[in-house]
């Protein structure tokens, strides 16, 4: 026996490999060929702590293909992003996931899907999908819902560290999943049913998004009449009951700024707060550039180009760019027409954007304003060679004489 995992991305890789260490026999799957010839290569599609590591302890135990192979269990690790126009879940990776499975897996195959989705998906898309395969679900086939629960720069130890939860129709079926993840999962493994472990990690993500939002908003009712926002947050959040988070420049990321849509999308009446909270967040972008604005007024300035943003990466020290607020900035410019600005990110080798530039010293040397939108390692050490510019400083972790906050 063993485990096919489809989708070799940022979820899918990683537990591949983890899984491989720990002795089990894996195909990794993924529909692309230049990704799959990659790691075949031996090479790493993107960057994280300790992933050549475990890439090097797996690499007996695992390879990497296009093809679906007949097993009897299957991880699912595709994207399930969500529909813009009604903010509802794009099941479609998922199902043809599910229908590629179908085609080749063994009777009473189990398919655990670790892919983030809405309450209620499985039973809305996945069972009426294998049924109209002609296989019966509990019999047949066995679903599985084992939401991945890391993030970008820690995954290695929140693999290892973190709690999981299997989601199953039956007690034995989710024992079996259990003793497979404990195989490298040293948190606890909570067993439960299949749509309250679909919702919890959606309740997960919303609840971080949600206080997200909360200190977001405080820095902007602190802007409008001058009050120091981080001084505020301090100081509350010595009370023993109340832990405010940071504000910042808006919430990237595929889990955070996605995973709150799911319920809006589903529950559109029932979910003001998290719309609130989301329409709160995306608003961050537009918020800095209105701060870009009054610092260029503020100095004379009428010149985008000597404008830097600097990092391009949804997070600090990863070279993750999905939903990134830099990215949701650069929208903003660009719909106003605002043009020349510089962007630099030390984690990004290719051209993402315009007028990207690939070594600090060129980037700083030719703006006159910085903003700082991630707080990767690299501006903290290089922290003298930025204090003779204008900075904006969006992530509150500089500490230069006449430096600008939201």
């Amino acid at each position: 026996m063993f485990v096919n995992v489809i989708g070799l991305g940022y979820i899918g890789l990683p537990t591949a490999l983890m899984l491989a260490k720990s002795g089990i026999r894996v195909v990794g799957t993924d529909y692309d060929e230049k990704l799959v010839e990659k790691l075949t290569e031996g090479k790493l599609s993107f960057e994280e702590q300790g992933l050549s590591e475990l890439f090097n302890a797996a690499s007996g135990n695992i390879e990497f293909t296009t093809e679906y192979h007949k097993t009897s269990l299957y991880i699912v690790a595709v994207p399930t992003p969500y529909l813009h126009l009604n903010k509802k879940l794009d099941p479609s990776y998922v199902i043809s996931a599910i229908n590629s499975i179908i085609e080749v897996c063994e009777m009473g195959s189990i398919i655990i899907i670790e892919s983030t989705i809405s309450p209620g998906s499985i039973d809305k898309y996945i069972r009426p999908e294998v049924e109209r395969n002609g296989l019966t679900v509990g019999t047949d086939i066995h679903l599985v819902h084992a939401p991945e629960r890391i993030i970008p720069g820690n995954m290695i130890y929140e693999l290892v560290n973190n709690s999981r939860t299997i989601g199953a129709d039956d007690l034995e079926t989710a024992e079996k999943v259990k003793n497979i993840y404990k195989k490298f999962c040293q948190g606890e493994i909570v067993l439960t049913d299949i749509r309250s472990a679909e919702m919890s990690k959606v309740v997960e993500n919303t609840f971080r998004d949600v206080n997200i939002a909360f200190a977001n908003e405080l820095a902007k009712i602190c802007r409008a009449d001058n009050m120091d926002v981080y001084e505020i947050i301090r100081i509350a959040n010595k009370h023993p009951r109340v832990n405010i988070l940071r504000p910042g420049p808006g919430v990237g990321g595929h889990c955070i700024s996605v995973d709150p849509w799911f319920l809006v999308g589903d529950y559109p009446k029932l979910t003001k707060l998290i719309l609130s909270a989301r329409e709160v967040n995306d608003s961050m972008p537009r918020f800095v550039l209105d701060r870009i604005r009054f610092i260029m007024k503020e100095h004379r300035m009428k010149d985008f180009s000597k404008v830097g943003l600097y990092g391009i990466t949804y997070k600090e020290n990863v070279d993750d760019t999905r939903e990134s607020p830099t990215l949701q900035l650069i929208t903003q410019l660009e719909k106003n027409l605002l043009h020349g600005y510089k962007v630099y990110d030390p984690y990004i080798k290719e051209q993402l954007v315009s007028n990207q530039l690939f070594q600090f010293d060129e980037f700083i040397n030719s703006i006159e304003l910085m903003v700082i939108m991630v707080a990767h390692n690299e501006i903290l050490e290089k922290i003298n060679d930025i204090k003779d510019l204008y900075i904006l400083d969006t992530k509150n972790i500089t500490s230069v004489k006449g430096v600008y906050k939201l």
